[in-house]
This record gives C-alpha cells, structure tokens and sequence, in this order.
C-alpha cells in the first residue's frame, strides 16, 4: 500500500516548514488550522486531506490548544519524536518570544499602540485565510447530506446556544459510531486498510512505551514545580500558578475560548493578580501574534509574578511567572499526542471509530465557522457584547464601533486570495502593510 504520508521528507526542510508555519501561525486555531491544511495538505502534499482531518477529530478531543497538538501530532507521523517535538516547540516558541517581549512592554509602559499598528491589517488577511481554508475543509470533510446537518446542528449548537464543546464532540461522536453499525449510508465509505508512517511500518502503541512515556513526561512536567515548592515555599506565586495552569492542562476541553472565563475568575477574582480589562488587553495580544491564543495565559503568568516578585526583580520574576506558565501549560500536550496517536493511526480502518471521527470532523468544521464568525465581528468591529434571550445567547456588535478600513482590508485580501489566486504570504505582506500605515498616520 502506498503510504498516505509523502516518503522520505528531509528533516531539514521540514524543520524550515514547521518555523514558518510557527511564524505565521496568525488567528486563532481556525486561522492556524487553516494554515496548516494549505501548506502540509495543499502545498507539500507531506500529509493525504483525509489523515489531516482524521489527526484534527483526534486532537479536537484532547484537553489543550488543538491547533499545537496537531502540529506535533504531524510532525510525529513525518519523522516520530523528533518530528513530533521540533513541530510543537516551533509551533509555540515565536510567539511566545513575542508575548513575553509585549508583556514586558505592557508591565512596563503599559503602551500597545505600536503592536496595535503592526499587526491591524494581518487580523484582516487572516479572516480571508481563514474563510478560505474552511471552504476547503468543509469541501472535503462534508460528503454527505448528514454531515453537512451534522456541521450546521454544531454550529448553531455553539454558537447561539452556547452549548459547551465537549458536549458537541460527544453527542457528534456517538451520532457517527452508531450511523457507521446501523445506518453507513449516512457517512461516506470507509477504507479498511492499515495504514504506514513515512517509513513504511504501521505505528503500534504499547504498555510498555505508555509507562516509558509517563515515566518522561511527568517529571519534566512536575519536576520544575517540585523545585520550586523547595526554593521558594509551597504558596509562592510561582508553584500556584503552576498547579492553577497545569490543572487547565488536563480539564480545558475547546482550546483558549473555553479557558478563559475559567482563567479570568481565578486571575482576576481568586489571586488579584490582573484587574479586569487587563484579561482582555491579553487576550487581544495573543489573538495579534503568532501563536496559540493560549499564550494569553503567558501573559496572565507574567504579571501575577511581576506583582508578587518577592526577594526577586519584577521583570525576571515576570519572566519565570511566563516560562513556568507556558512550560506545564504545553508539555503535557507532547504527552497526549505521543500517546495517543499511534493507537488512533493503527485503528483507522476500524468502522465504527472511523465513524466517529468523521462525524467529529463535520462538528469540527461547524465549530471552526463559529471560530470564524468569532474573528470576524472581532477585526471588523471594536465592540462586541453578548446577549442573551432564553437559551439563545448571541454575539451582538456595536455599530457605531465598526473599522472601515479593516473590513475593506478583508475584503481586498478575499479579493486577493480568491480572484487573483494571490498566495498567502504576499496577502499578509500587503496587509500588514496597508493596515500598518493606517493604523500609524490614522488612529
């Protein structure tokens, strides 16, 4: 059988791929999918759409930012452990360089201004990027009439119903492993076959590899912590929002959005540690840089240890707060993926869990339109307040806060992407720079 994965990737282009796609990774896990589908799927053909999509369902699963997680869950299948560590680090680390720098900027100057202009109009070239990679994905994942209801029941679900998201994968799970035993004319044809990896052999978990796995991971991930408690006490800033972000870790099921009214709460109201508006100051540096939009909880660990520095200096306590923080919040994705994946990959040819999955990825695509709609109202408008009627809960923008030039920036870049057939780079290097030199001699 031919393998699904391109044979015999050099690991030295895919470490450039991989730095690329972290330097780019712009809005938000729609906007990172997106980009991983165009370049691994469209452009290098590393990765068949249908195994992208399958990794997708299995990461969407998982607790953590399921944009990094597939990203290692790639690179694993491309070139295994180092494949799988070298995709989630480069995944993280631009922007977490760029976050710790803004957030040291924020607690010092507290000035955003000149980020605000750098990155204006990339918001409006990644909504085009967006929209077009979720027309490719629904192109691709929705081959039936049931999928396609399937997609549209999980967005309306989520989006004016506000129905938590593991529930959708749930109840979209289940749907698709009992159409695949009592009714598979509602999902498309399963292929029954093993599958290989970039070398030829199947992937194969066992209980030995899961203890060594855990014997890994969970000093790397605890370990830091445990010295800590030793140096500096047990209730010291650092251990507490170590175990506050390592619990997000295992319980955060949805990616940033389901988090951050969680973090909020705690940030803000248990510890004292951000003042309301500053959460959302966060949040809006994390959706303007490359990156997960979990980093946001980069910034929450900066500050809390810049305002209980103790015997330390505020910045370098500020800066251990951020590393600790991004440390337990994504080494136990690496542990879920390398898990996981080889029991996910070797059990593709399994019927009733290739259903599910499938049914999981149409819930995906409904989930990624609400991330989009999300995004939208958020570059095109400066406000955007909830409401709620009864069960309906709806995002409502202030019209009067409405940006011109943003929106006729992502109309361009649709324009530009869909029209003219532009490529991705030179539609985020034009709008950066359009929404740049608005953003510097206008606002």
């Amino acid at each position: 059988m031919k393998p699904e994965v391109q044979p015999q990737v050099p690991f030295g282009e895919a470490f450039r791929v991989w730095l690329k796609i972290g330097l780019l990774s712009f809005g938000g896990p729609s906007g990172q999918i997106a980009l991983m589908h165009r370049v691994l799927v469209e452009e290098k053909r590393w990765v068949a759409d249908d195994r992208f999509l399958h990794a997708l369902s299995f990461c969407m699963l998982l607790p953590g930012p399921e944009a990094q997680q597939l990203a290692v869950y790639v690179g694993w299948l491309l070139h295994k452990a180092r494949g799988g560590l070298v995709a989630g680090v480069l995944f993280v680390l631009p922007g977490a360089l760029v976050i710790l720098l803004l957030s040291i900027l924020y607690a010092g100057f507290g000035e955003l201004k000149l980020v605000q202009a750098i990155f204006f109009g990339i918001k409006a070239a990644v909504l085009a990027i967006v929209v077009e990679a979720l027309l490719r994905i629904a192109k691709r994942a929705l081959k039936t009439a049931a999928l396609y209801a399937l997609a549209g029941a999980a967005f309306v679900a989520i989006f004016f119903l506000a129905v938590p998201f593991p529930v959708i994968v749930l109840a979209a799970g289940l749907f698709g492993f009992a159409a695949a035993r009592l009714a598979p004319a509602l999902l498309p044809a399963v292929k029954d076959t093993a599958v290989e990896d970039s070398n030829g052999r199947q992937p194969r978990g066992s209980w030995r590899r899961v203890l060594g796995l855990l014997a890994l991971f969970l000093p790397l991930w605890f370990g830091p912590l445990a010295l800590l408690a030793l140096v500096f006490g047990p209730d010291h800033v650092f251990v507490v929002e170590g175990l506050l972000f390592s619990k997000l870790a295992v319980v955060t099921f949805g990616g940033a959005y389901a988090v951050l009214a969680y973090v909020a709460q705690e940030a803000v109201t248990t510890y004292g540690w951000l003042q309301p508006g500053e959460m959302l100051d966060g949040l809006g540096l994390a959706e303007t840089t490359p990156g997960p939009l979990i980093m946001v909880l980069q910034f929450v660990g900066f500050l809390a240890a810049h305002r209980n520095p103790g015997a330390l200096d505020p910045m370098l306590a500020g800066t251990l707060g951020a590393l600790i923080t991004t440390w337990v919040t994504f080494v136990p994705c690496f542990l879920w993926i390398f898990l996981g994946a080889p029991y996910i990959e070797a059990l593709r040819g399994n019927r009733a869990l290739a259903g599910a999955l499938t049914a999981i990825t149409a819930a995906v695509v409904g989930v990624i339109l609400n991330l989009a709609v999300w995004f939208a109202l958020h570059v095109v408008f400066g406000e955007v307040t909830e409401s709620s009627a009864g069960p309906l809960h709806l995002l409502v923008p202030t019209l009067s806060t409405i940006e011109p030039a943003a929106a006729l920036l992502a109309v361009a870049a649709m324009v530009a992407m869909f029209r003219f057939k532009l490529g991705m780079l030179p539609t985020l290097a034009g709008c950066a720079l359009l929404g740049g030199l608005y953003a510097g001699f206008v606002l």
